[in-house]
């Protein structure tokens, strides 16, 4: 069956003027046009669904009941291709994005506020989760992009760097004070607290050291960063972690400070998936960031 849109336009306006002569003004078309369009629709449904009199046109049984469902049809139509104009100007739309928890809870929100003040209608939905679980989102497409540490080169990925962030020390509050800044090689000296693998932080971690000819054997391990920050807080060890982390450690009881001999640096940025076209939303919260950072 292939009826078409001007199809149904045609039977609803007649049926609603109940004359072919007003029909064709509304319409703009000849009256061999639109007798063509309605003698093609009833064609397509195999009988009548309008009945000329002299003095009118009136529907058939069969067009009574149609005409309700050609004019949901027409709406539909319509409701359809509003939807996609307003979302292509973002007044409204779905912006899903993942951020790992220590940028979720601290830069992310910022980024939020601004992208809701430029575009209200557009409703955003945040998944705050470790930065391994947020990069196997935008690879399951459950959301568009994730903000996290740079991940290593993978082929169905792409990332799109913003700033480098500095790893510093976390202590408990009684050992914090005794130092300004420290050394990997001090550091070390103390029991470690690390992220379990396959964590990309411990593993940068393990590789700088072992470029320093320093061995890497953390006597605590943690799958979360929070956890790392109340294990720290409460004395059992130190940790070395991105200063984006900083304030969550903080807020948990902890101390962080500078951390050097060598520096240890990680990019942040966008990752998303190569080729995956991204929605106008997406796109307009990426070239906000990078507007940013610029």
């Amino acid at each position: 069956m292939s009826i078409t849109l001007k199809q149904l336009k045609a039977f609803v306006v007649v049926a609603q003027q109940e004359s072919f002569m007003a029909a064709c003004e509304i319409l703009h078309i000849s009256q061999p046009a639109l007798s063509i369009a309605i003698k093609n629709l009833e064609q397509e449904v195999g009988g009548s669904l309008l009945s000329r009199t002299t003095r009118a046109v009136v529907l058939t049984p069969e067009g009574a009941l149609f005409l309700p469902t050609a004019k949901r049809l027409l709406q539909e139509w319509d409701d359809a291709f509003v939807d996609l104009t307003q979302s292509f100007s973002l007044e409204h739309g779905m912006l899903s994005i993942a951020a790992m928890p220590s940028f979720a809870s601290g830069l992310v929100p910022n980024y939020l506020k601004q992208f809701r003040q430029d575009y209200p209608q557009v409703k955003i939905k945040l998944h705050d989760v470790i930065a391994e679980d947020a990069v196997q989102m935008v690879c399951d497409e459950q959301v568009e992009l994730a903000l996290v540490f740079e991940v290593p080169e993978q082929p169905q990925l792409d990332f799109i760097p913003l700033f480098e962030d500095k790893f510093v020390a976390a202590f408990s509050p009684q050992h914090a004070k005794t130092h300004n800044d420290i050394s990997w090689q001090t550091l070390l000296l103390s029991p470690f607290i690390a992220l379990q693998k396959p964590s990309n932080i411990s593993a940068q971690i393990e590789a700088l050291l072992a470029q320093q000819g320093l061995t890497f054997n953390p006597e605590f391990e943690a799958n979360q960063l929070a956890t790392i920050g109340q294990m720290v807080a409460s004395g059992l060890g130190v940790s070395a972690v991105p200063s984006l982390s900083a304030p969550l450690f903080e807020a948990l009881g902890a101390c962080c400070i500078p951390l050097h001999s060598p520096a240890l640096m990680r990019r942040v940025g966008i990752v998303t998936k190569h080729r995956k076209p991204l929605s106008v939303a997406a796109q307009s919260f990426i070239n906000q960031l990078t507007e940013l950072y610029s």
